[in-house]
């Protein structure tokens, strides 16, 4: 078991079939920590809306939390967009579990870092929600697509996981040029407040990079990548991926990738019933849980 000063994770979305719960519990259970910082989006309020999926898995991975709390882990919970209903309790103590707006962490090494989810920096949630729910439906169809693709890999023999979702977001030009957007907001931010870095999520692409001296750190999520960051004692961060695999797209797979929808084109993917999509049990790890 490593221990460090810090942990970061965010985006678990628990609630939903793609919350990668089981993995998350073995990360849990081999990495301990001073501080826990839940990064928002931890339950998935607007997908519970549509029909709530909610494994022992998940239990397990809430009562592990509440426990570290209670045990002297400092934990701190920052709402995102899709668990914003807990905005209205910040300064409160659940379970131990202080709930904060945001949070400003200051490193071993005493570097002062913006803690928050960072929808207020996603133009798209904050100004056109309706595009936003019609997106995370259209990235829930990729998500539960990675099940069938799970389930011919194990057939095939290949081990670990890969994610058709993280692809997709990689080489889409749109997803592109909007990570970039944020990744330049969320910095541009932390500069105006006279900060040395931001610890953010929302947009599940994991990174760590200095862009003029300030730091750009995503925790990244547990349904695709699977990612957290942590603090060391002396201060030095990292990013950690849980289970990772390097797998280049089969050839496949390009004809779809290339048809992914641009965002003009969401409404006319949602006018589809997505709902009725539907795998065999044994071809779905989500639907037996």
């Amino acid at each position: 078991m490593r221990h460090f000063r810090s942990i970061f994770l965010s985006d678990i979305h628990l609630g939903t079939r793609a919350c990668q719960a089981d993995r998350l519990l073995d990360f849990l259970r081999e990495h301990t920590a001073d501080h826990l910082f839940l990064v928002g989006d931890i339950v998935d309020f607007w997908a519970m809306s549509r029909g709530i999926s909610w494994s022992p898995a998940q239990n397990t991975v809430v009562q592990k939390v509440l426990r570290r709390a209670r045990h002297g882990e400092k934990v701190f919970l920052i709402p995102g967009n899709h668990d914003e209903a807990l905005r209205e309790h910040v300064g409160a103590l659940f379970g131990e579990i202080r709930i904060a707006l945001e949070y400003v962490h200051t490193t071993a090494d005493g570097r002062r870092l913006l803690v928050t989810h960072g929808d207020e920096f996603d133009q798209v949630t904050r100004y056109h929600r309706w595009v936003a729910v019609l997106g995370d439906v259209s990235y829930n169809l990729l998500v539960r697509m990675n099940g069938w693709l799970s389930w011919v890999r194990r057939r095939l023999g290949l081990s670990g996981y890969w994610s058709l979702a993280g692809y997709a977001k990689r080489k889409v030009k749109t997803a592109v040029s909007f990570i970039f957007d944020f990744e330049d907001s969320v910095i541009r931010a932390a500069r105006e407040r006279g900060l040395d870095g931001v610890v953010c999520g929302h947009i599940h692409s994991a990174a760590m990079r200095e862009v003029d001296g300030v730091s750009y750190i995503n925790c990244g999520d547990w349904v695709d990548s699977c990612t957290a960051i942590v603090e060391h004692a002396d201060g030095r961060l990292e990013l950690l991926q849980w289970g990772a695999v390097a797998v280049a797209a089969a050839p496949a797979l390009q004809p779809l990738l290339a048809a992914l929808p641009e965002p003009a084109n969401i409404p006319a993917m949602a006018a589809a019933d997505l709902g009725t999509v539907e795998l065999p049990a044994e071809m779905d790890p989500y639907l037996a849980s």
